[in-house]
């Protein structure tokens, strides 16, 4: 299913108490589907959804639009143990690099 089926919404998918997969919209839950696999009720979301905004037109209202997606956190903390974390920064300063460069480069590759 394309990303762009949802038009910049975002989804959530979740088994309810009755066993069956409802996805619906974050920013709009009253537009939902259910279905009994994940994948058959984003399926049926996006037949709900082509319904909504077809509605929208028929009654001459403007579609609702996906709010922007909000920024990425940049920064990364995570806990390693004492002899890596100086190994590492061994390893950045013999590089002539910052240990956040080093560890950046190392999770790129």
């Amino acid at each position: 299913m394309s990303k762009n089926v949802f038009d910049g919404f975002a989804v959530t998918v979740f088994l309810d108490e009755d066993g069956d997969y409802l996805a619906h919209f974050v920013e709009m839950p009253n537009v939902s589907a259910f279905a009994n696999t994940p994948e058959d009720a984003l399926r049926e979301l996006s037949v709900a959804w082509q319904g909504v905004k077809e509605s929208y037109r028929k009654h001459h209202e403007p579609i609702p639009q996906a709010p922007p997606p909000k920024a990425v956190e940049s920064s990364l903390n995570i806990p390693v143990d004492a002899q890596l974390y100086y190994a590492l920064a061994d390893e950045a300063a013999k590089a002539g690099v910052s240990l956040y460069a080093l560890v950046t480069q190392k999770l790129a590759t």
